[in-house]
């Protein structure tokens, strides 16, 4: 589906481009219109629209009696909005989720296999060392891989 990782600087009108590979994925799989949502570690979560249905089933089995699920769910859905990217590639991301993931100026957009994260550039490189340092622990962790 979707990897990668692209830098993008928001156009004078707040747009954003949808980096070529993706839009090349997106055309390929017949994908118009996507989703976006408050993501987590402060991202912007960016799914296809058949994605994000499949995902919507899932929390509507969440429990509305558990604190945990509804806090989620308004979270997730309140901040959601579809966007049809026009013929070059870029859409507009509302304000709100721009402040929610502190994203200014130039952003990150990542393929993480069926979902893309968008980021603010400075925040992503945070992410990122912070997160390469406990990679290939994780890797020891969630992988046994014998070669």
């Amino acid at each position: 589906m979707f990897y990668g990782e692209y830098t993008h600087a928001l156009d004078s009108k707040g747009r954003l481009i949808l980096p070529a590979r993706f839009r090349e994925t997106a055309r390929d799989q017949s994908i118009n219109k996507f989703f976006v949502t408050r993501g987590l570690e402060r991202c912007v979560f960016m799914f296809s629209e058949p994605e994000w249905r499949a995902i919507e089933q899932k929390l509507k089995t969440l429990s509305f009696t558990k604190e945990s699920s509804r806090t989620f769910n308004r979270m997730f859905f309140s901040g959601a909005v579809d966007v049809i990217p026009d013929k070059q590639g870029r859409f507009i991301i509302p304000q709100y989720l721009k402040d929610f993931a502190g994203i200014k100026e130039e952003s990150v957009i990542i393929g993480v296999s069926s979902r893309i994260e968008i980021w603010d550039r400075a925040v992503w490189q945070e992410f990122f060392t912070k997160s390469a340092s406990v990679f290939e622990q994780t890797a020891e962790t969630l992988f046994d891989i014998q070669s």
